[in-house]
C-alpha cells in the first residue's frame, strides 16, 4: 500500500527530448519511510474457493494467493476520491502533487 501511495503523490517519470531523465533512486521522487503513514494489515485465508483457482498450496498446507502487488493498484484511486469526498473536486492525473492539487482547486473556482 505504501508503494501505491507513492505512485498516486510522488513517482512521476520524468522526460526531455533524449528520453528519460528520472534515472537514479537519489533524485527520484518516492515516499521515503519517515512519510508513509503507519497501516495495520489483516490477512484474509480463502477456503470458500477451490485451491486450483486460489493460488499455490505450500507444503505445509498454508495457500500461497500473493499480497504485494495487487494491493497497490487501487490506491490512488482511493486517494483521489478521499480528496473529492473532502473538496468535491476531482484530481485526475498522478502524481497528485502539492502543485497539481493548488491547480485542479483553482480551476474548480473559476
Amino acid at each position: 500500500m505504501t508503494q501505491g501511495a507513492s505512485r498516486a503523490l510522488y513517482d512521476e517519470v520524468k522526460f526531455d527530448r533524449r528520453g528519460v531523465t528520472s534515472l537514479d533512486w537519489a533524485t527520484y521522487p518516492i515516499m521515503r519511510f519517515k512519510e508513509a503513514p503507519h497501516v495495520t494489515f489483516s490477512f484474509v485465508q480463502r477456503t470458500d474457493i477451490p485451491a486450483v483457482d486460489r493460488g499455490s498450496v505450500t507444503s505445509d498446507g498454508v495457500l500461497s494467493t500473493g499480497s504485494g502487488e495487487s494491493a497497490t493498484v487501487p490506491v490512488a484511486a482511493a486517494i483521489a476520491n478521499a480528496f473529492f469526498d473532502a473538496t468535491g473536486v476531482r484530481i485526475r492525473s498522478a502524481p497528485m502533487t502539492p502543485a497539481r492539487v493548488r491547480a485542479v482547486l483553482k480551476q474548480s473556482v473559476s
